[in-house]
């Protein structure tokens, strides 16, 4: 969040709006013809779908099917596709995602044009446009203001948030003067469609056919095949990222990390890391975890064209990691019977305990303060029933840890059920 707010203002004042609250800059809200999620809902279902999304998500995937029954696949058409569908999803993961939206690391002006003009090939919108969405999305995670809550539903995560409609002012309020202030996503925003036009179906078709007369295999492999899996491998970090895997770091919100996600998306699949410490500009930070965006990213600072790549500190890793398990181990600890709680025993007086051992038979046996009914227990006892007949009405405190014997840890927890009262005197 920006904390240059009155300046921020000046600059662009009939975009932006100061919170002098808490001294941030927000972009104007924008009208919306349909002003609630009721509203839309009640429109018969062909007005709720956003045509121009749909369009986009799924006239790629009706090109590539019939396209491959009339163009066989050539191995460079192939080989095309990978390197497009490869430098097309690091635009997006490496660029729109830990460069621009979470400021995990800086690049010199000639890989973020690179990663703009092949963001933009992804066809996902203009980095602006994906940033300003993905802020709200860490911002309010989970919540109403979150533009893809998985809460809605995996498909509404996955894709439904973009295929229907929505009132553009329910997503959650986020800073994005950063993105403004920069001339290369203002120009990519500008001529988004241009660009991504150029990148995402020109350049492929044009290589394939000048290279091995193969225009339509471009067009259809490269450009339709790659768009459609690119699209769903991107949009998995919404879905899938969200519903499955493990909880390493925090269990506070529904993302999860997961080597299959990682797979198929590039590395973004340590999804709960990434939502735990967002401004890594690593989301596997083990050398074994499957994360290409971050070896890419890496690679460029030998060269000098990446610099200041956050990592966050070992030890606050660890301690996330230790605050997970010690989470999960209370909620085991409240399955499983330990006793009647001291604080919720009854109290006794030395007096009373004599009374009941000597005049009712009771076999009470006192150890660290606290009443034991060890009647039950007494012909199970390792060391005979004599031993507790013997203690029965005293204090066994140091003959049962260790001056008779030192007794085991599944002793004193099978001792904790025989409690029935604490002592109103403390003995020494």
């Amino acid at each position: 969040m920006s904390t240059k707010g009155n300046k921020d203002k000046s600059q662009n004042p009939s975009d932006h709006e100061y919170d002098d609250t808490i001294g941030v800059v927000y972009e104007k809200q924008k009208s919306s013809k349909f002003m609630t999620d009721k509203e839309l809902s009640e429109l018969p279902f062909w007005k709720q779908l956003n045509y121009l999304s749909t369009s986009i998500i799924f006239l790629p995937l009706i090109g590539f099917v019939i396209g491959s029954f009339f163009v066989p696949l050539n191995w460079r058409t192939f080989l095309l596709a990978l390197i497009q569908y490869f430098l097309t999803v690091v635009g997006i993961t490496g660029g729109y995602h830990r460069l621009w939206a979470h400021g995990a690391y800086e690049a010199s002006s000639l890989v973020q044009l690179i990663l703009a003009f092949w963001g933009a090939a992804a066809f996902e919108g203009s980095a602006r446009w994906w940033c300003r969405n993905h802020r709200a999305h860490h911002r309010y995670v989970d919540s109403e203001k979150d533009p893809y809550s998985v809460h809605k539903g995996f498909w509404y995560a996955h894709l439904g948030w973009m295929v229907f409609k929505q009132d553009s002012r329910r997503a959650g309020r986020v800073d994005i003067s950063d993105l403004n202030n920069n001339p290369i996503l203002q120009f990519q925003h500008k001529y988004y469609l241009p660009i991504a036009v150029f990148f995402a179906f020109v350049i492929p078709c044009v290589v394939a056919h000048f290279g091995w007369d193969d225009f339509w295999g471009g067009l259809i492999y490269a450009g339709y095949g790659r768009m459609f899996f690119v699209h769903q491998a991107t949009f998995l970090v919404n879905s899938l990222a969200h519903s499955y895997g493990s909880q390493t770091y925090s269990t506070e919100h529904t993302s999860y990390d997961s080597a299959i996600t990682a797979i198929l998306t590039l590395g973004e699949g340590y999804h709960n890391y990434h939502h735990e410490f967002p401004h890594d500009y690593r989301n596997g930070v083990s050398w074994y975890h499957y994360d290409p965006t971050k070896w890419f990213i890496r690679s460029l600072s030998w060269l000098g064209l990446t610099s200041r790549l956050v990592r966050f500190p070992k030890n606050e890793m660890l301690k996330a990691k230790l605050q997970v398990k010690q989470q999960k181990l209370d909620e085991l600890k409240k399955r499983i019977d330990w006793g009647t709680p001291v604080d919720q025993l009854p109290t006794m007086t030395w007096k009373e305990v004599e009374y009941e051992t000597k005049n009712r038979g009771r076999v009470l046996i006192v150890i660290h303060n606290i009443v034991h009914d060890a009647e039950q227990f007494l012909h199970q006892h390792p060391g005979g029933s004599k031993i507790l007949s013997f203690w029965s009405g005293r204090d066994a405190s140091q003959a049962f840890n260790g001056l008779v014997y030192k007794h085991s840890k599944a002793a004193r927890n099978l001792v904790a059920h025989l409690r029935v009262a604490k002592l109103r005197e403390n003995l020494e």
